[in-house]
């Protein structure tokens, strides 16, 4: 059996590089995948529609240091593909394996990407996970970036429900990211 959810002491985690030598960025994510919705390659162009409307409504919700703008990748203008790209936020569609696996179907429909105003939070519709949720920033507080995504999963979660399995954690679509599906990684300086 899976342990419950339990994201810990958010407390615990401090400065990495306080002193901002070694760390250029942190970054902690995870998957979800919405309740009563399958993954991708099974996904009709409407369930993609309708999830889109879901997240985005959901998302837009979002106040404080989570609050900003959601932005559909069908109709997106030049200037904000352009923008998404030079922040280094547009995800593009899927990688020879997640297209051989069938997960890119309809592609743009029912995908869009959200960032807070801060640029430190986004969320990622319906890309390889339903949702891929991510928090960041430039230097290495990861109490900071931690905290940070730990209140948006948990905000998010109060409106839109989660897949969970008893035995194998948060359910995604590839199962290397099953269970928590919490990654954490730094950027580094590496000297010359």
């Amino acid at each position: 059996k899976h342990p419950p959810k339990n994201w810990g002491d958010v407390n615990v985690f401090g400065n990495l590089d306080p002193n901002g030598e070694f760390v250029v960025s942190t970054r902690v994510r995870c998957g979800r995948s919405l309740e009563g919705y399958p993954f991708n390659p099974c996904l009709t162009e409407e369930q993609y529609k309708e999830m889109e409307q879901k997240v985005s409504s959901t998302l837009s919700g979002l106040e404080g240091e989570l609050k900003g703008t959601f932005y559909p990748l069908t109709g997106m203008s030049k200037e904000v593909q352009q923008k998404l790209i030079d922040d280094h936020f547009l995800f593009k569609e899927g990688d020879r394996f997640l297209q051989a696996a069938n997960a890119c179907r309809f592609w743009p429909t029912g995908r869009g990407i959200y960032h807070n105003d801060a640029k430190t939070f986004l969320v990622w519709c319906n890309e390889e996970d339903h949702l891929r949720i991510i928090s960041m920033q430039m230097g290495g507080d990861l109490g900071q970036v931690y905290r940070r995504l730990v209140t948006a999963v948990n905000e998010i979660e109060k409106r839109l429900p989660f897949s969970h399995h008893d035995r194998l954690g948060f359910l995604t679509f590839c199962p290397t990211n099953l269970g928590t599906t919490v990654p954490a990684s730094v950027h580094i300086k590496v000297p010359e």
